[in-house]
């Protein structure tokens, strides 16, 4: 390859070819499911990612307080490069428990919509939560913002079942008052926290129990290591919703998704195409 997009014979790689390839081994198409997160990732980096894997991206989340701090320039070049690949952007939980604390949730939804963020994330990961479901979702929706409420704490450990029975209760009360998801905690380690044990093992009937009690399209994950991506992916399917990915990882997370990678290949939730399943053709139907 000569320069980007181009072999040698001077043949530009149109993505219809690439596509075409794909239906013909039977990888199924699949809607963006993955919500990578930038921490603080400098503007060149992010909009590279946004060109490179943009289309498997359902959303960018501009992760903790590090874009209030960032120099103004750089975040807008990032939102605009996200808006450019249509990608819509989410506000971190950090930015909203801090501003519910000092009683500037107003003055904080009338800057996400100023800047072109689209969804904000609730919580109280490390706060207690001083506003109701039906509060923020009405003035989130004055400032044209969807909210996403994240499940857990930051400091809570490991989930218990009564735990996750108190979570379904509270996830049930933000999906009624208009929240369009509900994100699992994880933090950035997936160790010790959430759905994630001391070592890092993946608690299937904890996960179950939420997924029963929400419904999995509710639901999105937070996976930042390669170890619980794949746990969810290989116990949940190629449906569920990914977050706090990092970008450098995402084509991983993809391919693992779709049954390309050499741990999903032959799967029967991921990779059955290799397998000869009639379904993967109804993908393409």
């Amino acid at each position: 390859m000569t320069e980007q997009g181009v072999v040698e014979d001077g043949h530009h790689l149109a993505k219809g070819e690439v596509q075409a390839y794909l239906h013909q081994l039977g990888v199924p198409d699949l809607p963006p499911r993955s919500v990578p997160f930038d921490p603080g990732n400098d503007p060149v980096n992010v909009i590279s990612h946004l060109g490179q894997s943009g289309h498997l991206m359902a959303a960018l989340k501009l992760s903790m307080t590090c874009w209030q701090v960032a120099a103004p320039e750089a975040t807008a070049a990032k939102i605009a490069a996200a808006r450019d690949s249509d990608v819509p952007l989410v506000a971190g939980g950090a930015t909203f428990e801090i501003a519910v604390q000092h009683d500037r949730l107003q003055s904080y939804f009338e800057l996400c919509a100023a800047i072109g963020i689209d969804c904000i994330e609730a919580g109280e990961g490390f706060t207690e939560l001083a506003t109701t479901p039906a509060e923020t979702t009405t003035l989130a929706a004055r400032h044209g913002l969807e909210v996403q409420f994240e499940l857990g704490r930051k400091h809570e450990g490991v989930f218990t079942g009564d735990r996750i029975s108190e979570l379904v209760d509270q996830g049930k009360e933000w999906l009624d008052a208009g929240a369009v998801r509900l994100v699992v905690e994880a933090r950035e380690s997936a160790q010790a926290i959430g759905l994630f044990d001391e070592s890092g093992t993946y608690q299937e009937d904890m996960a179950e129990l939420l997924v029963d009690g929400l419904g999995l399209p509710q639901l999105c994950f937070e996976s930042p290591t390669k170890a619980s991506q794949f746990a969810l992916l290989e116990h949940l399917g190629p449906d569920v919703f990914l977050s706090n990915i990092r970008l450098d990882e995402l084509l991983r997370v993809e391919i693992f998704r779709r049954g390309m990678h050499a741990d999903s290949y032959g799967d029967p939730l991921l990779g059955s195409w290799a397998l000869g399943d009639d379904s993967s053709d109804r993908n393409h139907a």
